[in-house]
């Protein structure tokens, strides 16, 4: 059964912990992610403020917004809500179990851990660019599967902000090696 991705931010981001998450057959296990909502000071939507970089946020749940960080980086977003809400998560890191040779060629490095922890390192290995911006989840490149079993999901606060830093909306897998900070106990 697909994720339905057309609901709250906060209840989906839980549930995508665990989930495989491949492009063009490369990728593996989402192990930690962020919440932004509509709300949130911290969104690239605050304020229902749209722009050309932040449109595809304003889809309907269920498309990539992704975007450049600091003009070097491309970050990938699952958009979260209706359309118009401008809610999504951050995919902040992957345990890489599908096409690792091609992770390792397009990272240029072959420790594992480091393949996928970081959102900047994640489009990279899994050769996300904004060309992908706007693509809806539910179609190739992108198969999106929920996980199988249930899993220990940890929470805190997110990484890299300077606004709404008190929220606790940075999700993780418990004990997962593969996040890209550690969660504090």
């Amino acid at each position: 059964m697909p994720l339905n991705l057309q609901r709250d931010v906060h209840e989906i981001a839980p549930e995508l912990i665990g989930a495989r998450f491949l492009v063009d057959g490369v990728g593996g296990t989402i192990v930690e992610l962020e919440a932004y909502d509509h709300g949130d000071p911290a969104a690239h939507g605050y304020g229902n403020r749209r722009t050309q970089r932040n449109a595809s946020m304003f889809l309907p749940g269920g498309h990539v917004y992704v975007y450049r960080s600091y003009g070097i980086h491309w970050c990938m977003n699952f958009v979260c809500g209706e359309e118009g809400e401008a809610s999504a998560v951050l995919i902040r890191a992957l345990e890489p179990t599908h096409g690792l040779e091609r992770m390792q060629r397009r990272r240029g490095l072959d420790d594992e851990r480091l393949l996928c922890a970081g959102p900047g390192r994640l489009c990279q290995a899994l050769g996300v660019t904004g060309e992908h911006d706007g693509l809806p989840l539910d179609r190739p490149p992108f198969e999106l599967t929920p996980r199988a079993q249930p899993v220990e999901v940890v929470r805190g606060p997110r990484i890299g902000i300077t606004k709404a830093v008190e929220q606790p909306w940075r999700y993780g897998l418990a004990g997962s090696r593969y996040v890209s900070k550690a969660f504090r106990a």
